[in-house]
């Protein structure tokens, strides 16, 4: 009996977990709504402002921002907070899609938009969601994680090919090589899949490809930006 009433108190739980996801993309999608165009930034939260990185990265979002592109990061430390810095600098929305951890992540406090979440998946969701170009400067597993998700929704056609730049090569070669040695030698992955990737060492390269992507597109983009 007392096996299944833990069983049974266990599904309860796994229920209720459920709603609570679908309560925070309700209201992800509900706070996030009418932000595009946007720029996913994906980064270490271990960076210090100070850093050429951070610097690197603010000026990257302020740029974007310039060019009429709202912001989004994961809303913590580091890299993120170094992107919703640069979107406030330059007025536009600045989005945080914070995720509680054990270790507290508190949200940056450049965020004009901040949401805290629970469930990682769901911060996936948005991040991807509402993105016209993705920007992946150096990080450490969640940004490789983030990278790869970003890439495989591309590859699978769950969503359009937009840019995923990768900011600076030496910090991707290693990657990038094994990649091509192991991976696409081995025939796990197609040269297309490589192709969706885009090396930047230069702030005006970064902005010019999201740039001439968007502008591109249809006629809706090149409104957008007519400013």
């Amino acid at each position: 009996m007392q096996q299944e009433y833990e069983i049974n108190e266990l599904a309860k739980e796994e229920s209720w977990r459920m709603f609570r996801i679908i309560g925070e993309l309700v209201e992800g999608f509900d706070r996030l709504a009418g932000i595009e165009p946007a720029v996913s930034i994906y980064g270490s939260a271990r960076v210090k402002p100070g850093d050429e990185l951070y610097a690197k990265t603010e000026e990257i979002a302020r740029r974007l921002g310039e060019n009429g592109f709202s912001i989004i990061t994961g809303g913590g430390p580091g890299v993120m907070e170094a992107a919703n810095k640069g979107a406030l600098e330059a007025g536009v929305k600045s989005v945080g899609v914070n995720i509680e951890l054990p270790e507290e992540q508190m949200p940056n406090p450049y965020s004009s938009i901040s949401l805290s979440l629970r469930h990682f998946f769901v911060r996936k969701v948005l991040l991807v969601k509402y993105a016209t170009a993705f920007v992946i400067m150096p990080g450490g597993l969640g940004t490789l994680d983030e990278l790869t998700e970003v890439l495989t929704l591309m590859q699978t056609h769950k969503i359009k090919p937009f840019p995923v730049i990768l900011f600076g090569s030496k910090y991707w070669k290693g990657f990038l090589e094994w990649l091509r040695t192991f991976t696409l030698a081995r025939g796990y992955i197609a040269e297309e899949d490589l192709n969706l990737l885009r090396v930047c060492d230069d702030t005006d390269e970064v902005i010019e490809t999201v740039r001439k992507w968007y502008l591109n597109q249809e006629i809706g983009g090149r409104k957008a930006l007519a400013r």
